[in-house]
């Protein structure tokens, strides 16, 4: 009887461990799942999307990528798409990209510049993107990188259907290539959980955050809110912080088709995937809105969670309490189920290959370790490494 049997402190910690569940609960079943709920309602008709096709213009901020546009670039110049344009702005010192570019630019649709070598005290890709939207001959702007291309011939016309009259802004995902090795699976992660949730925040209609490599605009909110004016000093911030300032739930979609995704090849050194999640953290801390709490309170209940179960089940065997015990551990794997319906729900709608089943309990909670990590080294850094130069 003695295994059957709870005390009061124990149940307190059940009682904890419940709650905690409980929220954690919520946030899967109403913010983690909008991405697969927003193609299922598009695939049933729910969703209206604009019937005409507008003449756009592709920018590309390509630095010393000279490999990466002769791999990427006629994937995006072979866009099934009536009117479009690509202009590409190189930077840093000539690795043959412009040879390159020279041999391809018709005057039409692929034009290219360059961001001259004395420009100083600013980011280097704010003015590349700037040059390219002031050199845009359309309306609509959609931004990506070299190092990106599209999984089919469908991304603009996928994007370009949440052109409608109300809309400024569409948020699209990135992902990676198919790749191997531990390395490559902890970034695949952080990145779908990443998209996931900004997603899912803007698709409940509370845009605050997402990323330029698959990114549309319009030209005129861009100018009506002085381009990258309010965070000029800054050395990143030309999508995040851009997205913060001006998206709304009023002018701006979100489009998660399989087809409309931008694909990356797999990041292979750890140092290049650690700058890039500094650099963003580095700009996180100006988001404004309420969402980067939301944010945070679920990371907190997860990890508080753990906490919970586990010491719960702890001090129960000490006790040889097993049914508390059995009901700790039953609340992590009601969790896990969920989890793993959930994120991989994600991956199958986004059109990702990798499938999460045992390794999500680790990068459940070294996913938020590591984003301490990245605020702890912004903290100790110069400041002036940040500021544009």
């Amino acid at each position: 009887m003695e295994a059957f049997t709870i005390s009061p402190d124990e149940v307190l910690l059940l009682a904890i461990t419940g709650g905690l569940l409980l929220i954690q609960v919520l946030f899967h079943l109403i913010l983690y799942l909008r991405i697969p709920r927003r193609n299922h309602a598009a695939a049933e008709g729910d969703i209206s999307f604009a019937a005409y096709c507008p003449p756009l213009s592709v920018i590309i901020y390509a630095r010393e990528a000279c490999e990466d546009l002769q791999q990427n670039l006629p994937l995006i110049l072979e866009q099934d798409y009536p009117t479009f344009e690509v202009i590409v702005i190189t930077d840093g010192a000539d690795d043959g990209t412009v040879d390159y570019l020279t041999r391809r630019t018709d005057g039409q649709k692929l034009r290219h510049s360059f961001i001259p070598d004395s420009s100083r005290y600013i980011s280097r890709k704010k003015l590349g993107l700037t040059l390219g939207i002031r050199a845009a001959r359309y309306d609509w702007v959609v931004t990506t990188d070299a190092d990106c291309h599209p999984r089919s011939n469908q991304w603009l016309r996928l994007l370009a259907r949440n052109f409608t009259p109300a809309t400024q802004m569409v948020l699209g995902y990135s992902g990676y290539e198919q790749g191997k090795g531990w390395l490559h699976k902890r970034i695949a992660y952080d990145n779908l959980f990443t998209h996931i949730r900004c997603l899912g925040f803007a698709l409940g209609g509370s845009p605050y955050t997402g990323f330029g490599r698959n990114l549309a605009y319009r030209k005129d909110l861009y100018y009506q809110h002085k381009g990258f004016s309010g965070h000029l000093n800054l050395l990143r911030g030309e999508d995040d912080l851009f997205i913060n300032r001006v998206a709304n739930g009023n002018n701006t979609r979100v489009e998660t088709q399989a087809e409309a995704v931008m694909l990356r090849r797999p990041c292979t050194r750890a140092k290049d995937w650690r700058e890039e999640k500094i650099g963003y953290a580095s700009t996180a801390r100006f988001y404004r809105g309420a969402q980067r709490y939301g944010a945070g309170l679920e990371t907190l209940t997860r990890l508080l969670f753990h906490a919970a179960w586990m010491t719960t089940a702890a001090v129960c065997a000490l006790h040889a309490h097993w049914l508390g015990t059995g009901i700790a551990a039953l609340a992590f794997l009601l969790r896990l189920m969920l989890q793993v319906y959930v994120i991989n729900k994600n991956a199958k709608a986004l059109g990702e290959s990798r499938r999460y089943c045992l390794s999500l309990p680790v990068f459940d909670i070294l996913q938020p370790v590591q984003s301490l990590r990245w605020k702890l080294i912004c903290l100790l850094r110069k400041k002036s490494e940040f500021l544009r130069k």
